[in-house]
């Protein structure tokens, strides 16, 4: 179970139920490494100062929001959290409603809660087991990393879950879209369609099985990897810490350097010849020391 990420209390009426909060979801996919297709570096992802083109710590980045006159102004953590404190402590439910109320559309991403403290397993569980007896989900808000949520709390076994949904305003309209008429009437649909179809998902229907479904995509990518591998169609990439601190710097891109790891590389694939009769090679070919860039005297 990874860290939590937020530590609070739920709150309903004048009962408080200290908890903390888990992610309950991990995205899948596959990890692509970014490449020059002309050298095979890697090409990193850094925090670039824009002005000067140096890159910048963590610690050394605020936040600011920038006004129409061009002038910025600059938020610590701790003023952002002040100037709506109970938000950023506490998930209050508002209200509780069905949980069919809620269109699946708003749905964003689901976290676990766990009772927090001591005497917090009781509250915890009488919140559950209330919630699961009326049927129903509670309306919350709660702010995370800055931001506010709008969340549906909702019981799931023997845990509480929080899924934060989206606002109604973050939803764009329907309006521009080009959609057939609402209705079967409307629509022109033939009865004789309708019955076929209707049977058609009823064949189809059964019981929802999340663990029935897996991602599919990773594994396609995985097996291809797999067959270029045997055919032997892989790159050699030279590892960032294995080049210089020159070369990282230099914005200029050295043919000759380019051209020297062409040539080795199409060396390696090839294959070695027997000690024996082991071909002559010619000397590497010297590094061009590479040009500073050319700057313009303000």
């Amino acid at each position: 179970m990874p860290r939590a990420i937020w530590k609070g209390a739920i709150s309903f009426g004048l009962v408080n139920v200290p908890i903390a909060l888990y992610p309950a979801s991990e995205e899948i996919g596959i990890d692509f490494d970014w490449l020059d297709k002309r050298s095979m570096d890697p090409v990193g992802y850094k925090r670039i100062n824009k002005r000067t083109g140096r890159s910048i710590e963590g610690d050394d980045i605020v936040k600011g929001i920038k006004q129409e006159g061009g002038e910025y102004v600059v938020l610590s953590d701790e003023q952002v959290k002040s100037a709506y404190p109970k938000s950023t402590q506490i998930i209050e439910i508002e209200t509780f409603v069905k949980a069919t109320e809620i269109d699946l559309v708003l749905l964003e991403k689901p976290y676990y809660l766990e009772p927090s403290g001591k005497g917090a397993d009781k509250v915890y569980a009488l919140l559950r087991e209330s919630m699961r007896e009326a049927d129903v989900i509670g309306i919350a808000r709660v702010v995370m990393h800055t931001k506010e949520h709008l969340a549906a709390l909702m019981s799931s076994g023997p845990a509480l879950i929080l899924n934060t949904i989206r606002w109604a305003s973050e939803i764009r309209p329907m309006s521009g879209l080009k959609l057939p008429a609402d209705g079967k009437s409307s629509a022109n649909l033939k009865p004789g369609d309708l019955k076929m179809a209707a049977q058609l998902i009823g064949n189809m229907t059964g019981r929802w099985q999340p663990a029935d479904y897996s991602e599919k995509f990773s594994a396609a990518v995985h097996e291809l990897v797999k067959r270029k591998i045997k055919a032997g169609e892989t790159e050699s990439v030279t590892p960032v810490e294995n080049v210089s601190s020159e070369e990282r710097s230099s914005n200029v891109i050295d043919l000759t350097e380019l051209l020297a790891r062409s040539l080795k590389r199409k060396t390696d694939t090839a294959g070695k010849a027997p000690s024996s009769a082991k071909p002559k090679t010619a000397p590497p070919a010297k590094k061009a020391p590479a040009k500073p860039p050319n700057r313009k005297r303000g």
